[in-house]
């Protein structure tokens, strides 16, 4: 099932020489897509990777915000998890992943490897992420009306399709969730982590399975039997979906006496035709056929 059916690599850059270790290389290294940084020069950007400088933590690492020699404000994540490739693989990988280039997709400026760190460093954004606008603590959200959910729906849909139907290597996800989209300024949402899951072992993730992904929104037949097809991402964005309308988490949410889950919850509502109970309460107003035909699409998405 496509993307496209519901909501209406490029050419490899090559970096430039890097003879003898990189990783004892200080130097800013420019190339055609990507900037090679080195290790003493992150960390002065966020301050030694203080604490007071972190703005999350995903399946891979650890993100700072950091400001640059040049004065420009970026994501850094320091990588957790060991490659399994070598140097080199890694660089290509990475090189590969700074030509996708999407308006819904974070954009990878460059990295530092150096000795065992790698660290990547991404274009910043200033509203952080989905989860923590829309599903975190009282003090990190931002009043998000129907307009701009709607958006962020759409927005991340396109960047879905991109990623799967339109790049010139497609990529699956694996990991569609609230955290994984990020929002910038306008809070036009932009996919991040794509790309990744193909540096680390399947075993090297933050869920203790043998799939990568987030409980909540793992597709049956990929949680169960580990089958990744396009359409495990597009159940997660089905779910993802799910989250937005209603304002609630599917990972630990539970509603009703039988203790439904998200999408449970949400398939038992339209079959008793009461549809519009997901809609997130705290929404002031919303064009109520719209707020039915979403949460439709999404239980239908995921099913």
């Amino acid at each position: 099932m496509g993307i496209m059916h519901v909501m209406g690599f490029s050419c490899f850059g090559a970096f430039d020489s890097c003879k003898g270790d990189i990783g004892t290389r200080t130097e800013e290294i420019a190339t055609n897509n990507v900037r090679l940084y080195s290790y003493h020069s992150l960390r002065a950007a966020t301050g030694n990777f203080h604490p007071s400088n972190r703005i999350g933590r995903g399946g891979f690492g650890v993100v700072y915000r950091g400001i640059l020699r040049d004065g420009t404000q970026v994501a850094i994540k320091s990588l957790s998890a060991e490659s399994k490739q070598g140097t080199d693989e890694f660089l290509t990988e990475i090189n590969v992943i700074s030509n996708i280039r999407h308006t819904n997709l974070v954009q990878l400026l460059g990295c530092c490897v150096e000795d065992t760190n790698r660290i990547l460093v991404y274009e910043y954004m200033e509203n952080n992420s989905l989860a923590g606008a829309l599903l975190g603590s009282k003090g990190e959200r931002v009043p998000l009306d129907w307009p701009k959910r709607a958006a962020i729906c759409m927005g991340t849909a396109s960047g879905l399709v991109f990623l799967h139907e339109e790049a010139e290597l497609a990529i699956v996800h694996r990991d569609i969730k609230a955290s994984n989209i990020l929002l910038d300024e306008n809070f036009r949402p932009k996919i991040g982590d794509f790309g990744l899951a193909k540096l680390f072992p399947d075993n090297v993730t933050h869920v203790s399975t043998r799939v990568a992904g987030t409980m909540g929104y793992l597709a049956p037949e990929y949680a169960l039997l580990g089958q990744l097809t396009k359409k495990a991402d597009v159940y997660s964005f089905g779910v993802l979906m799910l989250e937005i309308i209603s304002g609630r988490r599917s990972s630990k949410a539970a509603f009703g006496e039988e203790l439904l889950v998200l999408v449970e919850w949400t398939w038992k509502l339209r079959e008793m035709g009461r549809l519009l109970d997901v809609v997130d309460p705290e929404l002031p107003e919303y064009p109520g056929d719209e707020a039915v035909s979403l949460p439709a699409i999404g239980r239908w998405w995921c099913n």
